[in-house]
C-alpha cells in the first residue's frame, strides 16, 4: 500500500486500537499530519469500553497536542484506516465505514494489498508509518511533535528498543529529530504503583526450572515494558541463566526473553517459541515476540499457553547440538564435497564511498557491521541485501569482475553510514556487478537437529541451524565451520567428487 493512493479520499477516519499504546498514538498522530498537509478532513480515534488513563500516554497526548477522540459511534466515514490493529482481532471496536485500509506490524495471517500493508518482521507499527511516509516523500522531521511520536512509539513496543530486530527500525532511531527532553519525561512515566505490584506478585509466582537453570514467569495483562522490568530483575538471581515473562493481551500473548549465557541467545529463542504461531526477534540478551491466539488454538488446541512454554524450553534444551570450531575432531567420513556455483554479486570498493580512513557503519538485514574505508577493502553485497567486507586479495582471489552495475531488487536496500556525523548513503549506486568463481571445496552435512556453531569468526556468539540446514566445512581448513540455510544451499553450491 501507498500512502498516495489514500489521497483520493476527502474525509480520513485514523482508528486505534482500544486502550491505545504508545505505538498506535504515535503511528496515528504521523499519518494524521500527513493527511492535514495534503488538506484531508481527519481524525483520530479508538473505542472499547475504556479511556485512556495511563500516565505517560495522558502526558504524551497532552504534549503533543495530539487531538484524539474516544467515540462509540463513527458516522459512515468515507475511509477509514485503522493504525496498529486490524479488523476482525479482538483488540479493535468495529464501525462502518464505505472504505476500510490498514496499517499494522502484527502477523495474523492477513497479507498486504493495495489497503493494507502489513509488515510483521518490524519492531513497531510506528517504524511502519515511517517507511511509509518516507516513501511517499513526507519528511516527519519538519515537525518535532511527529518525530518524537514516532520515536516513543517504537521505544515503548520494542521494550526500550531491546528488542529491534530490522534495519529499518535502526534508521529510524538515527533519523528522528525528536524531543529528548520529552522522552526522557516519557521514560519516566510509564509505571504506577499498580503495575510494580503487578510486578511484585509475578516474580512471587515465578517457576524455576533447575535442570535448565530458567525462571519463568506468568504476569496478569500489563504494560509490555512491565515484562522487561521483570525480566532484567530476575536474570539478577545468581542460579537463573534464561529467563521468559509472559501474559496475555489482546488477540493472543506478549512476552519477553533474557539470557546472559552465550549458548541461548534471546533472539534466537523468541523465534524458537514463535515459529508458525507469531513473531519474535530482538538481541542476543534481551528479546520479545508476540503469539497469535487464533494460530496458538489452531496448532496448539487443548493446551495452556503456560504449558506450552514449559515443554517448549524442555524442546529446546533437549534440542539442540554445541559446535565450536576448536574443540571437536571433525569425523570427515559423514561429509560430502561441494562447491561454489558461479554466481553474481555486488561489490563496492569503500574508497568509492568515503575517502581512506573514514569510520563507517554498514546497516544490512543482519545488523550493523564496523569498517575503516580503505583500497583494500570492499564491500560485498548479496542477492538479499546482505553486506559483509572482504579484503582486495580475497576478492580478487574467489571473483571476476564483469561490466556493468548490480541492480537487484532487495528486501532493504544496504547503507553505509559515516560514524562521526551519521551521515547515511546508499550502497547501491556505488555497487558493481562480479561473479564467484570456482573456489576450494567444502564438506558438508544435513543437520539432525538444532545446532549452534560457534566459529572462528565470531566466537562469543553463534550461528543456530535447524534441521535440514547444512553444516559446512572448509576442506582445507576444517576449523573454518558455518552454516548454510537449506532453502539456499543448492542455490549456491554443487556437489563434485575430484
Amino acid at each position: 500500500m501507498l500512502l498516495q493512493n489514500l489521497n483520493k479520499y476527502k474525509e480520513i477516519v485514523i482508528q486505534m486500537h482500544d486502550n491505545p499504546d504508545a505505538d498506535a498514538v504515535g503511528s496515528a498522530y504521523a499519518l494524521y499530519n500527513f493527511f492535514l498537509s495534503k488538506g484531508k478532513k481527519t481524525r483520530i480515534v479508538y473505542g472499547g469500553r475504556f479511556q485512556i488513563t495511563k500516565s505517560n500516554m495522558r502526558l504524551l497526548i497532552s504534549e503533543l497536542d495530539i487531538p484524539v477522540e474516544y467515540v462509540e459511534d463513527l458516522d459512515n466515514p468515507e475511509l477509514l484506516l485503522t493504525v496498529d490493529c486490524q479488523y476482525g482481532e479482538g483488540n479493535v471496536q468495529c464501525f462502518e465505514a464505505q472504505n476500510i485500509a490498514m496499517i499494522d506490524h502484527h502477523n495474523t495471517g492477513k497479507q498486504s494489498d493495495d489497503m493494507a500493508e502489513i509488515r510483521s518482521r518490524l519492531a513497531s507499527c510506528a517504524t511502519v508509518c515511517y517507511a511509509l511516509l518516507k516513501d511517499a516523500g513526507y519528511d516527519v522531521n519538519q515537525d518535532t511533535k511527529v518525530a518524537t511520536a514516532l520515536y516513543y512509539g517504537l521505544y515503548m513496543d520494542s521494550n526500550q528498543l531491546s528488542e529491534i530486530r530490522h534495519p529499518l527500525d535502526r534508521d529510524m532511531v538515527d533519523f528522528l529529530q525528536y524531543d529528548p527532553v520529552l522522552i526522557s519525561r516519557l521514560k519516566y512515566a510509564n509505571f504506577s504503583i499498580s503495575d510494580l505490584e503487578t510486578a511484585a506478585i509475578a516474580i512471587i509466582r515465578h517457576s524455576y526450572l533447575e535442570n535448565h537453570r530458567t525462571a519463568i514467569v506468568s504476569s496478569k495483562p500489563c504494560d509490555p515494558n512491565i515484562l522487561g522490568l521483570i525480566g532484567d530483575l530476575v536474570l539478577q538471581v545468581d542460579n537463573v541463566d534464561v529467563c521468559i515473562i509472559f501474559n496475555e493481551c489482546p488477540g493472543g500473548f506478549k512476552f519477553s526473553v533474557r539470557s546472559c549465557i552465550p549458548e541461548v541467545a534471546a533472539n534466537e529463542l523468541a523465534g524458537y517459541l514463535t515459529t508458525e504461531i507469531g513473531d519474535g526477534g530482538g538481541h542476543i540478551d534481551k528479546a520479545g515476540g508476540f503469539i497469535s491466539e487464533l494460530k496458538f488454538l489452531e496448532e496448539y488446541d487443548g493446551q495452556n499457553i503456560e504449558n506450552y512454554i514449559y515443554r517448549k524450553m524442555d524442546e529446546y534444551f533437549d534440542g539442540y547440538d554445541v559446535v565450536h570450531y576448536n574443540k571437536e575432531a571433525v569425523d570427515t567420513s559423514q561429509l560430502k564435497r561441494y562447491r561454489k556455483r558461479s554466481r553474481k554479486f555486488g561489490y563496492v570498493k569503500s574508497t568509492d564511498v568515503f575517502p581512506a580512513g573514514t569510520e563507517c557503519k554498514i546497516r544490512t538485514l543482519e545488523g550493523d557491521a564496523y569498517v575503516v574505508s580503505d583500497e583494500t577493502i570492499y564491500l560485498m553485497i548479496g542477492s538479499s541485501g546482505e553486506v559483509y567486507p572482504m579484503e582486495k586479495s580475497v576478492f580478487e582471489s574467489k571473483y571476476e569482475v564483469l561490466d556493468g552495475n548490480f541492480e537487484e531488487i532487495l528486501e532493504y536496500e544496504p547503507l553505509v553510514i559515516r560514524v562521526k556525523d551519521n551521515k547515511r548513503y546508499a550502497l547501491m549506486p556505488f555497487a558493481k556487478v562480479c561473479r564467484s568463481l570456482p573456489s576450494a571445496a567444502i564438506l558438508a552435512k544435513p543437520l539432525r537437529k538444532l545446532t549452534k556453531v560457534f566459529t572462528k569468526w565470531e566466537y562469543e556468539t553463534y550461528m543456530a541451524g535447524k534441521e535440514g540446514d547444512m553444516l559446512c566445512y572448509v576442506e582445507n581448513d576444517l576449523q573454518d565451520v558455518y552454516i548454510v540455510k537449506k532453502e539456499i544451499f543448492s542455490n549456491i553450491y554443487e556437489e563434485f567428487n575430484n
